[in-house]
């Protein structure tokens, strides 16, 4: 993690092996795949960031080969009560601005197991989404103010960016009163 307390590419990816795992055990190839084909949707193909992070899972102790599945030559994997600590702490994990396309992915997994965490944690997030969005519209709002030149087209592509953001801002505070 950065001092900040965010995510790095590697704990993104680490985000997203536990959070499958925690749904029930999977084959390493079935992980892999899920992972790859999440993050790759969001950020791009990235091998070098995949695989040695869910390598570094199971020799951290944060999942397990799945000693049921394992008896019956079926070699599952499962997160551990360490791994579902990790997955715990990675999802209340701040999120730096601006938006990049780490972020973007780090944004979606939180999505995708918001679910995991308890209902205050669940608005503890969804707060500091909100937040983000917001430090995000005043930024290109006072980009917007700036002089651009007759020429330019940027103008339009600000609003469009802007319009976005209040959308994203809009869903989210409606979506607090649903979590």
């Amino acid at each position: 993690m950065y001092r900040d307390k965010t995510l790095i590419p590697t704990e993104a990816i680490r985000l997203c092996g536990l959070g499958i795992l925690a749904a029930g055990p999977k084959l390493y190839a079935e992980l892999a795949s899920e992972v790859r084909n999440f993050a790759s949707r969001i950020m791009g193909p990235s091998l070098d960031v995949l695989g040695p992070s869910l390598d570094l899972l199971r020799l951290e102790g944060l999942i397990e080969a799945d000693p049921v599945a394992a008896e019956r030559g079926n070699p599952k994997l499962r997160i551990t009560k360490q791994g579902l600590e990790a997955l715990n702490d990675l999802l209340r994990s701040n999120i730096r601005d601006p938006i990049d396309d780490l972020n973007k992915l780090v944004i979606a997994l939180k999505m995708r197991f918001l679910h995991l965490l308890d209902h205050e944690q669940r608005q503890a997030q969804i707060e500091a989404l909100i937040a983000l969005f917001e430090n995000e519209l005043t930024r290109l709002r006072d980009l917007r103010g700036q002089p651009a030149g007759s020429e330019s087209y940027l103008a339009d592509w600000l609003d469009h960016e802007i319009a976005q953001g209040e959308s994203r801002q809009a869903f989210l505070t409606g979506y607090r009163e649903r979590v």
